[in-house]
């Protein structure tokens, strides 16, 4: 079997349970810059480059993989959210890219591997994030042509750090966060163009955010535009991730998964933060609200994202540990087009 059908055999069999956010995990360990930075001469401060902590400081971030593994997690993600060129230029560090991405897999791998039983194996995903530029949208409100990257040059940062990730060993690649689709799309190519090298499967995963209650990205695709825009892609998963809490996740997730004939992931914020930029859902508060999107067969997996812990986790996996899996809707034969909202065309 590929490790795509066995990722989809785990998940007819029960809700599998993804990790939790790593930021929060790292800045609860209050590094200083020089725990950040380690003994490479970089040119800026490095304190808030988690990713760079793959390199200089990897027992912070295997601890924190073991704990989500520890908590029941059957997915764990790298640590790679901003290591992409683009995003470690602001910090003076895009020349270490292939060396954090590389690092960051055998990381997660090797806790993985340590954890894992025949009964329950565990997976690894290559986390991809959004880039800090965006392909939409112009930067300069003067100037709504103008934009600050292209498609050829996102796609080629984002093949840089697929082929490090795979090269450290990861199963899937995890494109999140998404803001803007067309970023998206460019990842999606970035990874069918590796698959294609490798001569071998290289599963996606595809996980969209919301920036508003409506059900839009920054964009402007809403969840079922959005599923139109990359199923040709053919995901092993697609998703929602990030946003808001899991209350107000729950009616865009519902859209989404009555539509998508992949498996649906989602992985909530624990709330909303504070006026601190602090996350105060507690662990059995996130869980009581996955129970609903449980109820209503909404979910193949769940995690979680900003504010989570590995109690978080736990808490999550006590509510989906006897819970019947989402069962997926036939694939849509009709042609389905997006523009910022779907359109279908049917005879």
């Amino acid at each position: 079997m590929s490790i795509a059908s066995d990722f989809r055999a785990a998940a007819a069999q029960r809700i599998l349970v993804k990790d939790g956010a790593f930021g929060t995990a790292i800045q609860r360990a209050r590094l200083d810059e020089v725990e950040y930075r380690g003994s490479l001469d970089l040119p800026k401060d490095q304190k808030g480059n988690n990713d760079l902590l793959n390199l200089t400081n990897s027992s912070v971030i295997n601890r924190i993989a073991e704990e989500y593994a520890l908590a029941g997690a059957d997915l764990l993600a790298t640590n790679t959210f901003n290591a992409n060129r683009i995003s470690q230029a602001d910090y003076g560090a895009e020349h270490l890219v292939r060396e954090m991405n590389v690092a960051a897999a055998r990381i997660i791998r090797e806790v993985a591997d340590r954890h894992k039983t025949a009964e329950r194996p565990i997976f690894v995903a290559g986390a991809l994030g959004p880039t800090n530029k965006t392909l939409s949208l112009s930067p300069d409100v003067n100037d709504p042509a103008f934009r600050e990257v292209d498609y050829d040059e996102v796609k080629s940062v984002y093949r840089e750090q697929i082929d490090a990730l795979v090269e450290g060993g990861v199963d899937f690649v995890l494109i999140e966060t998404v803001f803007d689709t067309l970023n998206c799309k460019a990842a999606i190519m970035a990874a069918l163009e590796a698959e294609a090298d490798l001569g071998r499967e290289l599963p996606i995963m595809v996980s969209m955010t919301l920036t508003d209650l409506s059900g839009r990205n920054l964009s402007g695709h809403t969840v079922e535009a959005f599923w139109a825009s990359v199923r040709h892609a053919r995901p092993l998963t697609i998703g929602l991730n990030c946003s808001f809490g899991a209350a107000q996740l729950r009616p865009h997730l519902a859209a989404l998964a009555s539509e998508a004939d992949a498996l649906v992931m989602a992985y909530p914020n624990a709330g909303l933060p504070n006026d601190l930029g602090e996350y105060d859902e507690a662990a059995e508060q996130t869980a009581a609200q996955v129970a609903e999107w449980v109820a209503e067969g909404l979910i193949n997996i769940v995690g979680g994202c900003c504010g989570t812990t590995a109690q978080h986790i736990a808490a999550i996996g006590r509510v989906v540990a006897d819970a019947i899996p989402r069962s997926r809707p036939s694939a849509n034969k009709h042609t389905l087009l997006a523009g910022l909202e779907p359109m279908e065309l049917a005879a």
